[in-house]
């Protein structure tokens, strides 16, 4: 069944949730969520999870469907988000999909690629040699073998480049020759609403905000109870998530308080340019400036003009 949805998109920060509350309250619409932390339980302050209040009654999907250190794949997110916005149109209401993870925005559009599962030996060994050499070190062996993925990754972004190293050590090839092998993606049509805004210094100031409400909120706590699972793996991906690495590391006493506050800041700042940069790149894409008082008529034409359409 081919089906309309609407994506709303944007950096962390930026006033999805509320806008994108308010546009389902407009358009009977059901909300899934494409947020890579928020599908994992226990996982709630740290990811600015919405509460029941803040969700209105509107139903959320995609949200407090796994146990932190099971695994959740971009192939994973695709495959849910297609049933759910059949069985939300099927129910006569508009598949509203929010969040910021940008990879599983570009598996819905585009397709996925036939990357290689994870190899926990593998992983293994690259994380023993970086923390021998150090993530720059480990970034210039990248640049050996894939320069053109170790181009558009920060020298100390270990999360990529150990699985971009882990791809190669696994197959001899590249991840980037992967990422171009793509399947085709959803026969759905969607309007891309990114919120881009346009003063940065605002972004950076909400980020800075929200990150001390966080801790004031009990972060520290709630990482504390994941980190006594027998389970727990501080390099499974819930647990690199940003905010949660920081934690971890200030809870094993790695660093002090006052530099896990700001590593935290910086690298949820970091996180919100790697998502505006990602959108930009995005066909298609309809920008709001989530800031201006606007920003909710704009998208509800945007919206209505996309539903009357062929």
């Amino acid at each position: 069944m081919m089906a309309k949805a609407v994506l709303l998109l944007g950096p962390t920060a930026s006033g999805k949730t509320a806008l994108g509350v308010k546009l389902a309250h407009t358009f009977n619409a059901e909300i899934i969520s494409i947020d890579s932390a928020l599908v994992y339980r226990g996982m709630n302050i740290g990811t600015a999870k919405p509460t029941e209040e803040e969700k209105e009654g509107v139903p959320h999907h995609l949200i407090d469907i796994r146990d932190p250190f099971d695994s959740y794949s971009a192939a994973d997110f695709f495959k849910d988000c297609e049933r759910l916005i059949e069985e939300i149109t099927a129910r006569g209401r508009l598949p509203l999909i929010v969040g910021g993870t940008m990879l599983y925005a570009k598996a819905l559009k585009d397709g996925l690629n036939q990357m290689p599962s994870s190899d926990l030996n593998v992983r293994e060994e690259i994380e023993w040699q970086a923390r021998q050499l150090g993530w720059p070190a480990m970034h210039e062996k990248l640049s050996e073998v894939d320069p053109q993925t170790a181009h558009r990754l920060h020298p100390t972004d270990s999360q990529r480049i150990s699985r971009a190293l882990e791809v190669y050590r696994q197959t001899g090839k590249p991840i980037s020759y992967y990422q171009s092998q793509q399947n085709k993606g959803s026969d759905h049509t969607f309007l891309t609403l990114g919120l881009l805004p346009k003063n940065r210094k605002l972004l950076h100031e909400r980020i800075e905000k929200r990150f001390l409400m966080m801790i004031q909120a009990g972060f520290l706590d709630e990482v504390k109870r994941l980190m006594t699972d027998e389970r727990f793996d501080r390099q499974s991906p819930s647990m690199r998530a940003v905010g949660y690495r920081q934690a971890i590391d200030y809870l094993l006493g790695e660093i002090d308080y006052d530099r896990f506050v700001l590593a935290g800041i910086a690298a949820t700042r970091q996180l919100a340019k790697r998502q505006m940069t990602w959108m930009r790149s995005m066909p298609q894409l309809v920008t709001i400036d989530p800031f201006e008082e606007d920003a909710n008529a704009l998208a509800t034409e945007h919206i209505k003009e996309f539903l009357s359409s062929n």
